[in-house]
C-alpha cells in the first residue's frame, strides 16, 4: 500500500464563522455543561443523602439519651421511619429517572417538614432540637444557591409561627418581634456565609478546571484536554457510523519573526493564528494547541472535502492578515479524516501531520489532505 498526498488549492465560500466550542457534534459539550451539571447533582445528591441519615442519627441519640417523658415516643419513631422510608426511595430506587435541582429543593422543604414534625412532638420551640433547622439551610445554601436558601429560611420562619401559636393567647405574647428576630438572626448568617462559601469553592474549581484544560498563550484547549474529546468523537464516530476530520496547522514564519520583531511579535503571531482560526470554524468545531506553533482542530460531522475547504479558507484567512499589517503571515494546514484516513485518533493525527510535512515540503502556504489507494 503507497501513500497519496493531493494539494487543495481551490478556495470556496465560507461555512458560517463561529467560535470555537469545547463541542463534540452531538450538540453537546463532551466534557462541558451537560455533564459536568450531571455530576454535579449526582455528587450533591450524595452529600444531601449524607446530611439526611445525619438528621435520622442525631435525633435518634437524641431520643435515646435524653429520655424526656413528655415526649411523644410514637410520633417520633414514626416521623423517623416514614423519613427513613422517604430517603431509600429518593436516593436508592432511582425513580426519577431525570433529576434535577427542583429534585434537591423538594427534599430540603421535606427536611424542614420533618424536623417541624420532630420539633412538635419535643417541646416546640423550647425542644433542644429547635438548630437542626440549619442543616437544610446549609444543605440548600450549598446546592442550590442564594435566593433559594432565603425562601427556606422563610419557610422556616412560618414554622417558627406554627411552633409557637397557641389557641389561647395572641402571637405577640408568645415570641416577640425582638425575640422572633433573634432567633432567625443566625440562620440567616449561616445561610449567607455558607451560599458566600460555596459559590467561592466553586469558582475555585472552575478556575482550576480552566487553567488545567487550556493553553496560557492562546486561551484554546491544550492537548490533554483536546485529546480527551477527540477520543470520545472518535468513539461516537465509530457507533454511530460518522465521520470527522483533523486539521493540523503550522506557522510558516514564526521563527523569523521572532529572530527579527522579538518574542513579543512572536506571541502576537500566534494569537492571530488563533484568531483566524475561531473565525473560521463553526461553533461544534474544536482547536487546541498542539504545542509551538502548531495548532489542531477537530471537525465532527465533516469529511475530507469540506475539511478541506474549511482548511483553505483558513490559510487564506491567516495569508491575508499581516502581523501589525505590515509582517507576512501563512500557515500550513494537513488534512486527515475518519474513517477514510484512519480508524483511530493515533491513526489519524499521524496521517494529518503527514500531510501537514507534505505541505512544508511542497512549498508551504498551502493545503494537503492525505489519502491512500490500495
Amino acid at each position: 500500500m503507497t501513500a497519496r498526498l493531493e494539494t487543495v488549492t481551490t478556495p470556496t465560500p465560507p461555512r458560517p464563522p463561529g467560535a470555537s466550542a469545547p463541542l463534540d457534534g452531538t450538540g453537546a459539550r463532551p466534557a462541558g455543561d451537560a455533564e459536568l451539571e450531571s455530576t454535579e447533582l449526582r455528587d450533591f445528591s450524595r452529600t444531601v443523602a449524607e446530611i439526611e441519615w445525619l438528621l435520622v442519627i442525631l435525633i435518634l441519640l437524641y431520643h435515646i439519651f435524653q429520655d424526656r417523658s413528655e415526649d411523644n415516643t410514637v410520633a417520633i419513631y414514626s416521623g423517623l421511619i416514614a423519613f427513613s422510608a422517604f430517603i431509600i426511595g429518593f436516593h436508592y430506587f432511582n425513580f426519577i429517572r431525570h433529576p434535577g435541582r427542583w429534585m434537591l429543593a423538594i427534599e430540603t422543604w421535606i427536611m424542614i417538614v420533618f424536623i417541624t414534625w420532630v420539633l412538635y412532638y419535643t417541646g416546640r420551640l423550647d425542644s433542644p432540637l429547635l438548630n437542626l433547622y440549619l442543616l437544610p439551610i446549609v444543605t440548600s445554601a450549598l446546592t442550590l444557591g442564594q435566593m433559594v436558601t432565603l425562601l427556606q429560611v422563610g419557610l422556616i420562619a412560618a414554622c417558627y409561627l406554627f411552633l409557637g401559636y397557641t389557641t389561647d393567647a395572641s402571637f405577640l405574647s408568645i415570641i416577640t418581634a425582638g425575640n422572633f428576630a433573634a432567633d432567625l438572626a443566625p440562620m440567616l448568617l449561616v445561610a449567607y456565609i455558607t451560599t458566600m462559601l460555596s459559590q467561592d469553592i466553586l469558582n475555585a474549581m472552575a478556575r482550576i478546571k480552566l487553567i488545567s484544560e487550556t493553553d496560557g498563550l492562546t486561551g484554546v484547549y491544550n492537548m490533554r484536554a483536546f485529546n480527551a474529546i477527540a477520543v470520545r468523537e472518535c468513539a461516537l464516530a465509530a457507533r454511530y457510523n460518522r465521520v470527522f476530520s483533523l486539521l493540523m496547522i503550522d506557522s510558516d514564519n514564526l521563527k523569523k519573526v521572532n529572530d527579527n520583531h522579538g518574542h513579543d511579535a512572536g506571541d502576537r503571531l500566534i494569537k492571530l493564528i488563533v484568531a483566524c482560526v475561531k473565525h473560521d470554524l463553526r461553533a461544534t468545531d474544536v482547536i487546541a494547541r498542539y504545542g509551538g506553533d502548531e495548532f489542531v482542530c477537530l471537525l465532527p460531522e465533516t469529511g475530507s472535502d469540506a475539511a478541506a475547504e474549511a482548511a483553505e479558507r483558513i490559510r487564506g484567512h491567516i495569508a491575508g492578515t499581516p502581523l501589525g499589517g505590515a509582517i507576512p503571515t501563512s500557515v500550513s494546514v494537513g488534512v486527515a479524516a475518519y474513517p477514510e484516513h484512519g480508524a483511530s485518533f493515533e491513526m489519524l493525527a499521524k496521517n494529518a501531520d503527514r500531510a501537514l510535512y507534505a505541505s512544508k515540503l511542497q512549498g508551504r502556504n498551502r493545503v494537503t489532505v492525505f489519502s491512500e489507494d490500495a
